[in-house]
């Protein structure tokens, strides 16, 4: 049979790029979701505008897989927007893939999110309750109803109306036949950055989407902001005074984890921040071994910081699979062992008889991290000690973080370390204290999300927020607490 890639650890969120006024726009944004294929592989879609006509094509997949060279040939346009998708609202079908393309009595439009809106179960309601009628179950298309719904003539205005009445986290990127638009919510929760190739503007995720195409970082789109660029090459930003919040909320998990090491996300390099990560866990946890043992690939960073502060040797003892697609075929009993078995494998000739010190960058549900642990103590090691690079998740997320019930979370279903050490049979456990974390960070340490350590979220979400909700509720079938 076949079965997923492994479910059980984080899931990332999205990835969204766009550009304006070249003649290899859908090329270019190919090379952008590529890049940026890490957060979402789900499905991707890119959308053009040739002339003032927009054109899509999406597909559940890789990016390697939706698109190729007839593909691109067919999607003329010196305009686009990309989108790879993980879901964190609604189902992973096609209809709810991304960008999303529609039209209303302004025209056509797409939008690209990447994020969760915490308020998308009423503002469903209250527009359908008022005649809408919506193509999908994600939190996205809400913006644009929102739009129509507000009968400004400008796309400036109807926009700003829009998200005035959205709560949550989103960056976008939409286009219409006229401009190609950025925007971060108010508290900044997710990464947005504005680049430039040559005459053309573009927006990234994530800055190694511009180092592949050979574009230049000019700055974030800070939060609250919306930038509009239009056909001549003029940008123009507006940050409107209801999307000014009283501090920012950086998602620190894309330090941690999501990002890639070669990104600068908010402001900083994430490889350097994962170093000082571990070698700030190396101050609080440490503990005598042979070697440093990364988890790769989001491990290796803290790792090397780890041996660095602790002088300890770094060694390659757990080998990543690269090439692991997201199904295989499956021929045990037991899913998730082999998910993790041919996922990583452990290099038996190093490992044996050594004690070990294995960085990881979070455990989540635990079980991955159970199943990593037993793999090693039948390659022969001597002594495990797992530490981990970010303080115990307690609390769910619910700005794009797939864990929206505490009751997923292993540190909740142990009250204490030592029972979460035998549960995963490691020989000491240490986590990351959260000021050790933010002590690591550039910005101040009110200007961090840290609601899935501390439960404390900067916007409340509804009482009855999960990941399905709209799905629930269209289908009739109520909702469920999370």
């Amino acid at each position: 049979m076949f079965v997923k890639k492994d479910s059980l650890e984080p899931k990332e969120y999205c990835g969204l790029f766009g550009i304006i006024n070249n003649k290899q726009a859908a090329w270019l944004t190919y090379l952008g979701l590529f890049a940026q294929q890490h957060r979402g592989q789900e499905a991707c879609g890119i959308v053009v505008n040739n002339a003032g006509q927009l054109s899509i094509h999406k597909d559940m997949g890789l990016v390697s897989d939706v698109f190729n060279e007839k593909v691109l040939a067919r999607l003329k346009g010196n305009m686009a927007v990309g989108h790879v998708r993980y879901s964190t609202t609604g189902s992973s079908v096609l209809k709810n893939s991304q960008p999303l393309l529609i039209d209303y009595a302004n025209g056509s439009i797409c939008i690209a999110h990447n994020g969760n809106l915490v308020n998308s179960l009423d503002l469903r309601k209250k527009l359908e309750a008022g005649g809408s009628i919506f193509q999908t179950t994600t939190d996205s298309e809400l913006i644009i109803h929102l739009m129509a719904r507000s009968n400004k003539r400008s796309l400036e205005e109807s926009l700003t109306y829009a998200l005035k009445r959205v709560k949550g986290a989103y960056s976008l990127v939409l286009m219409n036949s006229d401009y190609l638009i950025g925007a971060r919510d108010p508290h900044g929760f997710r990464p947005l950055v504005l680049g430039k190739l040559g005459a053309s503007y573009c927006f990234a995720s994530e800055t190694c989407a511009f180092d592949l195409i050979g574009a230049r970082v000019i700055r974030e789109v800070e939060p609250g902001e919306i930038v509009f660029i239009n056909r001549q090459g003029e940008v123009r930003s507006v940050k409107p005074a209801a999307l000014v919040a009283a501090h920012y909320s950086f998602c620190t998990f894309e330090h941690i984890y999501f990002s890639r090491p070669d990104s600068s996300v908010f402001g900083e390099n994430v490889h350097t921040v994962r170093r000082k990560l571990g070698a700030q866990l190396a101050k609080e946890h440490p503990v005598d071994a042979d070697f440093v043992v990364p988890v790769p690939d989001s491990g290796f960073s803290a790792a090397l910081g780890y041996a660095q502060e602790s002088k300890i040797p770094l060694e390659m003892g757990i080998i990543r699979n690269h090439y692991v697609g997201r199904t295989f075929i499956q021929p045990a009993q037991d899913a998730r062992d082999m998910g993790v078995r041919v996922k990583f494998n452990t290099l038996r000739c190093i490992l044996k008889g050594r004690r070990i010190i294995v960085v990881d960058d979070s455990i989540v549900r635990g079980t991955t991290s159970k199943i990593r642990v037993r793999n090693l103590r039948r390659a022969g090691v001597k002594e495990i000690h797992l530490r981990i690079s970010c303080p115990a998740h307690k609390f769910p997320c619910f700005y794009g973080i797939d864990f929206n019930r505490s009751s997923e979370l292993i540190a909740n279903k142990y009250d204490s370390l030592e029972k979460i050490r035998k549960y995963l049979d490691a020989d000491s456990l240490g986590y990351l204290s959260l000021d050790g974390m933010l002590s690591c960070l550039k910005h101040d340490k009110h200007n961090y999300c840290t609601s899935c350590w501390a439960g404390k979220y900067p916007v409340r979400p509804e009482k009855r927020h999960s990941k399905f909700s709209l799905e629930r509720s269209c289908c009739g079938q109520g909702e469920i607490r999370t």
